[in-house]
């Protein structure tokens, strides 16, 4: 088993990330490093997570085969085809497009056919396809987007590094409830910052 030693407690997610061929999500002069337990670049300045945070992140979720998951930063789509494993119907932003078309080129050949892909700013989620059950940000963000905290449906649960740009942020898991989120601190991490899709003019889009 090629992640037998990441300290994941569930088996289904451990089940997906030995399924999901990582490398192939891997620009091909890092491949040779792909089931190494580390963050890896992928262009843009983004990266894609480590394998140990990845399963970190998805089992926070508490995910069950018929909810609907927003992820906001498909990157390389590895987090993505996670998700997809998992659950009935992954939506995923990303702002960088060259970013996603890369992204689903993968995840198509790999045959999945439960993922809805866009390239739109993530701070405004997906509003036609809410509520979700799960959201999951994957860039550092100083706070959660109020417009993702309205998207998540009751009883829904929320996972997001929260902090500085450039800073050791925390993970935290948020769960929904009356209208109001609890949160969990999960430990230290650090990510890529969240970053704003913009128009031609430098003004961000709506």
């Amino acid at each position: 088993m090629r992640f037998k030693d990441l300290a994941i407690h569930e088996p289904k997610v451990k089940e997906a990330l030995e399924k999901v061929p990582r490398e192939k999500f891997i620009p091909v002069g890092y491949r040779a490093l792909a089931y190494e337990n580390m963050p890896l670049p992928i262009g843009y300045g983004q990266t894609i997570s480590q394998p140990y945070i990845v399963g970190l992140m998805t089992e926070l979720l508490a995910l069950k085969p018929t909810d609907k998951v927003l992820e906001i930063g498909t990157g390389s789509g590895y987090q993505t085809a996670i998700l997809a494993e998992l659950t009935a119907q992954v939506y995923s932003i990303e702002t960088v497009e060259p970013l996603a078309k890369s992204a689903q080129e993968v995840l198509t050949r790999l045959g999945y056919k439960n993922i809805s892909l866009r390239v739109a700013d993530g701070y405004y989620g997906w509003e036609e396809e809410s509520p979700f059950d799960a959201i999951i940000i994957t860039a550092a963000a100083v706070e959660v987007p109020p417009p993702l905290i309205k998207q998540l449906a009751e009883g829904g649960r929320l996972v997001a590094p929260l902090g500085a740009p450039g800073e050791i942020q925390i993970l935290w898991r948020f769960s929904k409830h009356d209208g109001c989120l609890h949160r969990e601190n999960h430990g230290f991490v650090r990510f890529v910052p969240f970053t704003r899709r913009k128009e031609e003019n430098g003004t961000l889009k709506p």
